[in-house]
């Protein structure tokens, strides 16, 4: 899609496709991992895909983002909700939402080594390191 149409979408949309993604990124890095049992890939992964992980992720890494990245984030952190999170605070949960706006931005506008910065720079901070 044409980077200036993604500019466009709502945070919502960008943040629905941005959670899928990173969903999908994680399970497969599960499996890369070696976590073979679905038990354990389900713990495995609700470490890195949730509200609170996600939040310290973009938190972290806020400073090494583009300028745009870095619009995206805020657009989506400052969107007035109307659903409320079931295991966050709203401000975690807008983080969370920033996060997911952003993955789901890289994603559309085709940024895929990009992405796959960003999304290796996630596991990073979520993990510690």
């Amino acid at each position: 899609m044409e980077t200036g149409k993604v500019r466009q979408l709502n945070t919502d949309v960008l943040a629905y496709i941005g959670d899928a993604v990173y969903e999908i990124f994680v399970r497969e890095l599960m499996l890369e991992e070696g976590r073979l049992r679905a038990n354990s890939l389900h713990r495995s992964t609700t470490a890195y895909v949730n509200a609170h992980a996600q939040a310290d992720a973009v938190r972290g890494m806020l400073e090494e983002l583009t300028e745009e990245e870095q619009r995206i984030v805020k657009r989506a952190r400052n969107h007035k909700f109307h659903s409320k999170a079931k295991n966050a605070d709203p401000l975690t949960y807008k983080w969370a939402t920033g996060f997911e706006a952003l993955i789901g931005y890289l994603h559309l506008a085709g940024e895929e080594d990009r992405l796959a910065q960003v999304l290796d720079r996630a596991v990073e901070i979520i993990d510690g390191e």
